[in-house]
């Protein structure tokens, strides 16, 4: 992980600070709302339906044992400290789909508190929100994949200093967000951002990124394009400078659906290919002193030192291990939740936060310190947030393998049901989120519920399956296998339903928005309709042939027709009553 330097804890303790002087200054009357508005939110403060939100910064989803014990203790003594009955409070943290923790209930007034907590331990809130380059997301498996080319690891905490508080980033004419990969399995999703960068190797050896730009999900989901097949990593900062220059300049301010760059991107084709390039060119000829921000090998050594491999661990690996447990519901779990890793001897493990009974990402404060405890017994203290809303364990011995299995059972993070359709995506939805049109939670849980049973789960097999409560997709239902949008009519919660949608993975083949297949369902028809659409898969599928394959192969129709007679039965059953 990376290991801050004097200066790094100086300024994340200095940024606590000067909130703290901001927000007394707002609680006491001196700083208008409005002043304060775009100053808690440069820190991850927002006002959301029922409480303030605060997001804190995972940076490509690493985290250390201790940081998320601090994570717990805040959610512990911060949040829903005043919150219903003493018997309903108790506080909990939501992990995203950009690998971010969210608190959803702490006093605006105890904010600073929770401030200085987080710089105690390395942590921030640092643009997590506001118009500006977001937190930098990467593959959760970064640094131990089997298919990895390059660790993108040291990468993407160059870009994340560089951009942090970069004057010329900070008023965007909308969020921007990066995800870098380094592995030959997109397990970022990068063509789904705004800048989605891939590492790789040419034939000479020399490393190098292929560059991607426009890519975003919202009202208009549009797959990232490829603008450069290979750019030397030296340059990169300066490509990714070209390309923000560009957008900050012929950007859509008027109008807030317009102003991300995929539009730009979407409307301008080649001429933002060659504005781009000509403001690369600029950049590289203006640099006359050498002092432009090419990335010295000295700083890539000197970065790529804090993710060497945990002290006892060597490139040889350990000599394999077979488990000593036999039982099958191990068998499963081994199955679905280990990993391959790119040492002998070792793997990598999810623990899944999907299970009845709890929102999908969402984690207590005594969860997170039974997470925190199993990646210090098994993982040399590390975990990383997963783009799926899990944490995973990249340092587990093979031979620690049962021994893990039955503490994560103990503590409810042994589901083996990482990639089938309980695994879901689900934003927080209506219940919290002050733009969301419909609630996610009731419906995660109603389908939870609903395929609770292991044999017709792995009967099913892969579907990825997101929720989203609105628009914004931070459920990214577009990408979703089976994708639900949440969506007003009247005052009433309805829902579309997608199929067929990507997030570029081998699994799922390259990056594609589902299509949706009809009307809006009513909310309690969603699930029906949904089930329908899996029962219409089993029954049109071929021999071991996946759910996205299959919709592939036959087309929507067949999956329209068999949730549009679950809609007209219910409006039938409706009239009559």
């Amino acid at each position: 992980m990376y290991q801050y330097t004097a200066f790094d804890r100086h300024f994340v303790h200095q940024r606590a600070a000067q909130y703290r002087d901001q927000l007394e200054r707002n609680l006491a009357g001196k700083l208008g709302d409005d002043e304060f508005r775009p100053l808690r939110l440069q820190n991850g403060w927002y006002v959301q339906r029922h409480a303030p939100m605060l997001r804190v910064a995972v940076p490509y989803g690493e985290l250390s044992a201790k940081q998320l014990r601090a994570l717990a203790r805040i959610a512990r003594e911060y949040d829903r400290i005043d919150v219903g009955t003493p018997q309903e409070r108790g506080g909990y943290g939501h992990f995203t789909t950009r690998q971010n923790l969210q608190y959803n209930w702490i006093p605006l007034a105890r904010s600073a508190d929770v401030m200085d907590a987080l710089a105690a331990v390395d942590m921030h809130g640092i643009q997590t929100s506001g118009n500006c380059i977001r937190n930098i997301t990467s593959d959760a498996l970064a640094g131990v994949a089997a298919d990895e080319v390059v660790d993108p690891r040291p990468y993407c905490e160059i870009m994340r200093q560089w951009s942090t508080l970069h004057p010329e980033f900070a008023f965007l004419p909308r969020k921007f967000k990066i995800a870098v990969t380094g592995a030959k399995e997109d397990r970022a999703a990068i063509a789904w951002h705004d800048i989605g960068l891939q590492l790789l190797k040419n034939d000479a050896g020399e490393v190098g990124f292929k560059v991607l730009v426009g890519g975003g999900m919202g009202r208009t989901p549009i797959v990232g394009t490829v603008i450069r097949e290979f750019l030397p990593w030296q340059q990169i900062l300066l490509f990714i400078e070209a390309i923000v220059r560009v957008y900050n300049r012929y950007g859509r301010r008027d109008n807030l659906y317009k102003a991300r760059i995929k539009i730009l991107v979407k409307a301008e084709g080649q001429k933002f290919i060659d504005a781009v390039a000509t403001e690369f060119a600029h950049i590289l000829a203006d640099d006359v002193d050498g002092s432009a921000h090419l990335i010295p090998q000295a700083e890539l050594d000197r970065v790529s030192k804090s993710f060497e491999w945990p002290e006892g661990i060597s490139a040889a690996g350990l000599p394999p291990a077979p488990p000593t447990e036999s039982s099958p519901a191990f068998k499963r779990w081994l199955q679905r939740n280990v990993h391959a890793h790119k040492l002998s001897g070792y793997r990598a493990v999810t623990l899944s936060l999907k299970r009845a009974g709890i929102a999908p990402g969402d984690a207590t404060d005594v969860q997170m310190e039974d997470a925190a405890a199993l990646a210090e017994r098994f993982s040399h203290a590390e975990l990383r947030v997963t783009h799926d809303q899990n944490l995973l364990l990249p340092w587990v011995r093979e031979g620690d393998l049962a021994a893990l299995w039955h503490a994560a059972r103990e503590a409810g993070f042994a589901a083996p049901n990482i990639g089938l359709i309980s695994d879901m995506i689900a934003c927080p939805g209506g219940d919290f989120c002050a733009l969301a049109n419909a609630r996610s939670i009731p419906l995660a849980a109603e389908l939870t519920e609903r395929y609770a049973d292991l044999d017709e789960l792995y009967d099913i097999g892969d579907i990825d399956l997101h929720i989203s409560g609105c628009i914004n997709s931070c459920g990214h239902h577009h990408s979703g296998h089976i994708g639900v949008l949440g969506v007003d009519k009247d005052g009433r919660e309805w829902y579309q339903v997608s199929l067929g949608g990507s997030d570029g993975s081998t699994l799922s083949g390259a990056a594609v928005p589902g299509k949706v297949i009809g009307p809006s369902f009513a909310a309690d028809e969603v699930a029906d309709a949904i089930e329908a659409v899996v029962d219409t898969y089993r029954s049109e599928r071929s021999a071991n042939e996946r759910f996205i394959d299959t919709v592939k192969r036959v087309g929507l129709e067949p999956f329209k027709v068999s949730a549009n007679a679950v809609r007209r039965s219910t409006a039938t059953a409706s009239h009559a009553a």
